[in-house]
């Protein structure tokens, strides 16, 4: 192929530290220089500061919306974890990216790109990874409710919630300890955000009473 028939990739650089008094400009010179040695077009570059918690990412959101617009083809980090809150959002992250034709690249080496065997192998594995930290959840819920058992503690139904809600429990669990915001748990349960907080104020007073008996 010649040079005037090169396919040039179109990346959006996405750079975050954990703290507001930490330097984001290692990670954009080392982006920028494989950038220019992969002769890729920058689209965008985008700087947050976020705990590897915190679901407030306006910055990320808008590398996602720019790959769901189709105006990108990669979104470039440095490692995985600048991205990614947890395995599920990580993989969750990545599908959207995915479903537009567009991969996340990794410095380390890393691409996450489904249509390659690498990408098929990583998915495999993250996606084990995530069941694993799901059943640590369900583990320690199931311990703590024995544990309360044993102690005499009655472990029924909380009260005032209705059948979808409680059934809903696991999973608004799963989706708090992946740092997802209340109104985001609520719309993918399809509860109410009030609901949503009464649910994990009740485990949360569960948990305490839980630990106060070991």
């Amino acid at each position: 192929m010649s040079p005037a028939q090169k396919t040039i990739k179109k990346v959006a650089i996405y750079c975050r530290v954990s703290t507001t008094d930490q330097d984001w400009q290692r990670q954009e010179k080392e982006l920028l220089d494989y950038c220019h040695r992969a002769e890729y077009e920058i689209a965008e570059i985008f700087h947050e500061s976020a705990s590897g918690a915190d679901n407030d990412r306006p910055e990320r959101a808008k590398a996602i919306a720019l790959a769901q617009a189709r105006k990108i083809d990669t979104v470039l980090v440095t490692e995985l974890t600048r991205w990614g809150r947890s395995t599920p959002d990580l993989i969750d992250t990545t599908e959207t990216l995915v479903s537009k034709g567009v991969s996340l690249e990794a410095l380390q080496g890393l691409d996450f790109d489904l249509s390659t065997p690498q990408g098929k192998l990583l998915r495999t594995i993250f996606a084990g990874l995530a069941e694993f930290e799901r059943d640590l959840i369900r583990d320690r819920v199931k311990s703590g409710m024995a544990n309360a058992k044993a102690h005499g503690k009655h472990c029924g139904r909380p009260s005032g919630f209705s059948k979808k809600a409680l059934d809903s429990m696991p999973t608004v669990m799963e989706l708090k300890s992946d740092g997802y915001s209340h109104q985001q748990i609520a719309d993918k349960v399809q509860l109410s955000q009030r609901t949503v907080i009464r649910l994990l104020k009740s485990q949360f007073s569960a948990d305490t009473e839980n630990a106060s008996l070991n």
